[in-house]
């Protein structure tokens, strides 16, 4: 058992996943969580085993927006602290817009899945972060800067006020708050195969360095805000989104 644990959400694939990777290769005991049990298993087995280090990564299946289903994730804890809470979940939610309630049903399923999920998992943890030194990251999303993704826009938003309420809440227990917001990102599944090669060549061309994202990327981000190196950064937004938003 490593003597640092980190929860990451959304760890099942993609950025989550990249993310539990490179924290437990950190040396971190990493919990992932989230809703589809197979591919949970999947990734904490790989990684286990690319790193040799049975038990390294856990999981636990929980819908995040259910209060129920988070306490449990807080009992899986078992009582040990937390250095790091990543909240990784998240999507982008459609739906008819041509009601009002239509308009109100993906407005809820939206600030649902991208706020309400990372405020219950940081509350339900919050009693155990580590005190001095517990890390508390959000992952959120270009769309939250630029625009353009409607109510998921408007969800990645709210996590950033809401980082900066909850930094200078916890700061005085030399806990940090930051938010990661990536920008264009292959090999998710955020876009659901709905990407054409016209949409993914301007995302590209909208960068300064030429490249898409990885899930890597982002990984490396989170890797530095979880560590050591970076008690003294709270309370901010890191693009890391190739020069496609400069820097706010």
């Amino acid at each position: 058992m490593g003597e640092r644990l980190a929860v990451v959400s959304g760890g099942g694939t993609g950025i989550g996943a990249a993310i539990a990777r490179v924290l437990a290769v950190d040396g971190f005991d990493v919990l992932v969580v989230g809703r589809r049990e197979e591919a949970l298993r999947a990734t904490t087995a790989r990684i286990s085993w690319d790193i040799a280090r049975p038990g390294a990564v856990r999981a636990v299946v929980a819908d995040l927006a259910d209060p129920e289903q988070v306490s449990r994730v807080a009992e899986t804890v078992e009582g040990r602290a937390v250095d790091a809470v990543i909240n990784n979940a998240g999507s982008y939610r459609g739906g008819d817009s041509g009601t009002l309630a239509g308009v109100a049903h993906q407005w809820r399923a939206n600030l649902d899945a991208n706020v309400l999920t990372a405020v219950l998992l940081t509350e339900a943890l919050r009693p155990a972060l580590r005190r001095p030194g517990g890390r508390v990251i959000l992952v959120s999303s270009i769309a939250a800067q630029q625009g353009g993704g409607g109510p998921y826009s408007a969800a990645k938003a709210a996590l950033h006020g809401w980082a900066y309420d909850l930094a200078a809440q916890l700061g005085p227990e030399q806990i940090t708050v930051n938010v990661v917001s990536p920008g264009y990102v292959t090999d998710t599944e955020f876009f659901g195969g709905r990407m054409t090669p016209q949409g993914h060549t301007r995302r590209v061309a909208a960068t300064l360095v030429g490249r898409a994202g990885t899930p890597d990327d982002i990984a490396e981000a989170v890797r530095y805000l979880a560590g050591p190196a970076a008690g003294y950064v709270t309370g901010q937004v890191l693009g890391v989104n190739g020069g496609s938003v400069l820097g706010r």
